[in-house]
């Protein structure tokens, strides 16, 4: 048993070696960040919504998108009603977006209704009446200056660009935290560096911009999570995904850990199916790529994108076992208590050692963050590893079971001037 647990030690140890690198990010990630110059142009652009079922919080977006400290006439906001039930789709109209419905009960992933909504804008629009295409989902709320900063970015040369997510409801409870704790994490510790050193992040479901020229076909990316397909295609095809640190936007998070499963095992699925589809043409990229920052954007990449947790999990159950057997078998007191940590190595380095990178994030974050209580904050920083562990679980159930597309329900009544207010008081 004792080889055993060597064995399983050095294959996790190398797995770990190959994702090392990516502590530069989470250093860099304290101190520097991509900054761009004010534009010259104000472009123009369509937001884009894909909603079911949105008529609760639907309405706050467009009012949101409304009062931008951009100029109305370069902004034409579209939605998709897709195989609503509700009044979704007039409560749209009522807010000044052009609504397109949608019925397909057999295809009805978010992505093939952005792929009706993209079909109907070439049809009464053209592709090319808009410079650039911003995505949001229904129960977003946009800062006022959230489309300026983004042209910004875009005005500079970016032709994809991912930006600041915060979260509506923080206070909510333990679950609504770590999910808000996730967002600002990836943003604070793995896209702010990677845009300071010219190097791509990925875009993650909304708040993300794109040029004209990524759906001059259409938009064609249908699987469960078309967001991680887009990301990997872009790389692949020889461009960045650019991140845009001044541009917030607020979205809700689950409180509830059924939907949590459902939502966690859906993105999981679509992960596994995106890395199944591509981890050839990423390793390719590797070594086909044009220049040093293209090859290493396919690897940086791969290595993001391989689903780590199929290979260590088995691994590690292995380890436990292993060390159990030797915990077990040792007579002496002593002996057993020296083993001990090892038997919990694996929850002490992996799950429990995001707890202070927790409590770093509301004291770096406490500007943007909604207002809590310093005991919450405690509680949420202790309770961070949930959101991990769930992540480990709903991978396998995942990996061994057929996962569908479900929506998840919305119902946080808040404007984007209550955020506004909270984020104020949190500043005084």
């Amino acid at each position: 048993m004792e080889l055993v647990l060597k064995i399983c030690n050095i294959i996790i140890l190398v797995f770990g070696a190959l994702y090392s690198y990516q502590t530069i990010y989470v250093v860099l990630g304290l101190f520097f960040t991509k900054r761009f110059p004010s534009a010259g142009t104000e472009h123009k652009y369509a937001i884009i919504v894909s909603a079911r079922n949105e008529e609760t919080v639907i309405g706050q977006l467009l009012d949101s998108i409304k009062k931008q400290d951009y100029p109305a006439d370069k902004l034409t906001v579209f939605v998709v009603a897709d195989n609503c039930t509700d009044n979704t789709a007039e409560v749209a109209r009522s807010h000044g977006a052009v609504c397109y419905e949608r019925h397909d009960s057999e295809r009805c992933t978010k992505g093939y209704a952005l792929q009706f909504l993209f079909e109907n804008i070439r049809k009464d629009y053209g592709i090319d009446s808009f410079e650039a295409y911003i995505m949001f989902d229904a129960d977003n709320l946009l800062k006022r200056d959230f489309v300026r900063h983004m042209n910004d970015a875009f005005d500079s040369g970016e032709k994809i660009v991912t930006s600041y997510r915060n979260t509506k409801n923080l206070g909510s409870n333990f679950i609504s935290a770590t999910y808000g704790l996730h967002w600002v994490r990836t943003s604070r510790f793995t896209s702010r560096a990677r845009s300071f050193l010219g190097v791509t992040t990925w875009v993650q479901g909304c708040g993300f911009l794109f040029s004209n020229e990524f759906v001059k076909d259409g938009w064609n990316y249908t699987s469960l999570t078309e967001d991680r397909a887009f990301s990997i295609d872009a790389v692949v095809n020889g461009e960045r995904v650019a991140y845009q640190h001044e541009a917030e936007f607020y979205d809700e998070q689950p409180t509830d850990i059924k939907i949590t499963m459902r939502q966690r095992i859906r993105w999981a699925k679509g992960h596994l199916q995106a890395f199944a589809e591509n981890w050839w043409v990423l390793i390719k990229g590797i070594f086909t790529a044009k220049g040093f920052i293209g090859k290493f954007n396919c690897f940086d990449m791969f290595v993001t994108m391989m689903p780590y947790n199929v290979i260590a999990i088995p691994l590690k159950v292995l380890k436990y076992i292993a060390s159990a057997v030797i915990l077990v078998s040792v007579v002496s007191g002593w002996e057993c208590l020296r083993m001990l940590p090892m038997f919990f190595e694996i929850v002490i380095f992996e799950h429990l050692g995001v707890i202070p990178m927790a409590f770093l994030l509301f004291v770096l974050e406490y500007k943007r963050l909604e207002k809590i209580r310093w005991y919450k904050a405690i509680f949420y920083s202790l309770m961070f590893p949930f959101f991990s562990l769930v992540g480990d679980v709903a991978t396998w159930i995942a990996l061994c079971s057929k996962v569908t597309w479900k929506p998840i329900p919305h119902n946080t009544d808040v404007r984007i001037d209550d955020m506004e207010d909270k984020v104020a008081l949190t500043k005084k």
